[in-house]
């Protein structure tokens, strides 16, 4: 492990903080330059353990009861170009390596966000992003952008459209908030940093292809995306026939201040339609050739709804408070990204002003996770999910989860963070735990 860390370090940081152009600083932030090219960088270590735990039994997609640590690494290179009057063209290169605890099995809010569904031992190149971005101005006030990845530092009108075209993450511009989006700065568990019903379309790394379009107005925003499913739920490859399997995202923002503080509610939509397995079906096959339940050999054309709202609100200037409340159908197998068919989360995010550390960030979160009467029964039978199945599930309960971070800011492209999650009824189970997982992630950034 330090050997690869060693590597990714000297990876990142052959252009160091120092080395960017100064039309890309930070610090020219409040200036009206435009920037015509960009090029930042990220690495991001986490390292995670939980202690043994009680487990009377486990299956094939069970959290090890065992004490154990597993580590995540990730480089991202971000390259980005102006091509013409509010045309931006990105591409992110990234090198990959490590595993989530228990290869990302065992809990449905899984506690590493920055952890995929593929493990490697050894470091491996993916292209997550190639996208075009076209920002058409529609008048009204102007505001400054400050350079940042995949973002050019410029002015723009706050009444605009905005058009994103390529390769890139729903998540990028669907279920956004201030306070519990950033799994490199913020909170790290799955459910908490999106939304745990959003079953939003992608890879197995989290990124899809397809279009998405913006309407900013006044205090509204609408959304709507158009994007590839993977060929088959949890895959590896995306079926780029659009017709064939794809998802229709819709999002409306209304922007608020309350008390002199800004607030936003958005509320989501998704549907999805691809071959997807029913509940009811795989169980009834179960009966019929006595083999456990397996959603993969009753998968036909369906489709899979669900509806979120989130909601972030500043209540100091350097506080803010987040909640997230989804519901999907409950009656198909979750497609892409986690086995959880409602979910409530809320939480705190506080600056480190009070203790002269404005650079500092602490949060606190509660996210519980539920499932249906007929999705408990299809794991209790021996059915596995995306990331959950212990062979059994005769004492189903809401997996409960609490997280607590502190992300400390050495300078201003280096943070150290420390991070526990208490998880209570992993992957439902009421028979197993509750698991405590202490964390550290090392972020860097250019």
């Amino acid at each position: 492990m330090a050997r690869c860390l060693a590597a990714f370090a000297a990876a990142f940081l052959f252009v160091s903080p120092c080395a960017v152009a100064a039309d890309a600083d930070p610090g020219s932030a409040g200036t009206d330059a435009t920037e015509d090219w960009a090029v930042h960088g990220q690495f991001t270590f986490v390292e995670q353990y939980h202690p043994a735990f009680r487990s009377p039994y486990r299956g094939r997609n069970s959290l090890d009861p065992v004490s154990r640590g597993d580590e995540t690494i990730d480089a991202t290179l971000y390259l980005g170009a102006r091509l013409w009057q509010g045309a931006e063209a990105w591409v992110n290169g990234e090198v990959d390596q490590g595993f989530g605890l228990s290869n990302t099995e065992g809990i449905a809010g899984f506690p590493n966000a920055e952890g995929s569904k593929v493990g490697s031992a050894t470091p491996y190149p993916k292209l997550h992003r190639l996208f075009l971005r076209q920002t058409v101005g529609l008048g009204g006030d102007s505001e400054e952008l400050e350079a940042d990845a995949n973002q050019l530092a410029g002015r723009r009108d706050k009444d605009r459209l905005v058009a994103t075209v390529g390769k890139f993450s729903a998540t990028d511009i669907f279920d956004t908030n201030a306070y519990a989006h950033d799994s490199k700065n913020s909170f790290l568990n799955w459910t908490i940093n999106d939304m745990g019903t959003f079953d939003y379309a992608a890879n197995a790394w989290g990124y899809t292809e397809g279009v998405a379009v913006e309407w900013y107005q006044d205090w509204w925003t609408l959304r709507t995306g158009y994007f590839d499913l993977s060929t088959v739920p949890n895959g590896s490859k995306l079926d780029r026939a659009f017709a064939r399997q794809f998802q229709v995202d819709a999002e409306v923002e209304e922007r608020h201040t309350l008390l002199d503080h800004p607030g936003a509610v958005r509320l989501l939509a998704f549907l999805s339609h691809g071959r997807m397995g029913l509940f009811r079906d795989a169980l009834a096959l179960s009966q019929s050739n006595g083999m456990p339940p397996d959603t993969a050999l009753v998968r036909h054309l369906h489709e899979r709804s669900g509806v979120a709202i989130n909601i972030e609100q500043e209540v100091a200037d350097d506080a803010g408070i987040f909640l997230r409340a989804g519901y999907d159908d409950p009656s198909r197998e979750p497609y892409e990204f986690a086995d959880v068919d409602a979910s409530v989360s809320g939480g705190l995010s506080l600056k480190g002003n009070r203790w002269q550390r404005p650079d500092d960030v602490m949060g606190v979160a509660l996210v519980v996770n539920g499932i249906s009467r007929q999705h408990e029964t299809y794991l209790d039978e021996g059915g596995l999910g995306i990331l959950v199945g212990d062979g059994k599930l005769p004492h189903p309960g809401d997996e409960k989860i609490i997280e607590a971070f502190y992300n400390f800011a050495v300078q201003k492209w280096l943070k150290l963070s420390a991070d526990y999650q208490y998880v209570d009824n992993p992957a439902y189970n009421r028979d197993r735990g509750p698991v405590s997982i202490l964390g550290a992630r090392i972020h860097a950034e250019f």
